[in-house]
């Protein structure tokens, strides 16, 4: 027996329906969007976390001097 795949819900007004295949595709693109620039922070963060430890300052030293 096969396994139907479920859609996710969305809800507009009192109406709560599953999405159709244009909203789910936005859906998956959103969050492809959202996992790219949570990386991309990351990957910011590091880099300032790195150039701090090659200068042998602390997060607060960089705030007081640029304060």
């Amino acid at each position: 027996m096969a396994t139907a795949t479920v859609k996710p819900t969305i809800q507009i007004g009192d109406e709560v329906r599953e999405m159709n295949d244009a909203e789910l595709a936005q859906l998956e693109l959103d969050k492809a969007e959202a996992n790219e620039r949570a990386k991309a922070e990351a990957d910011k963060a590091t880099a300032k976390q790195a150039v701090l430890t090659k200068l042998g300052l602390t997060a607060d030293e960089v705030t007081a001097l640029l304060g």
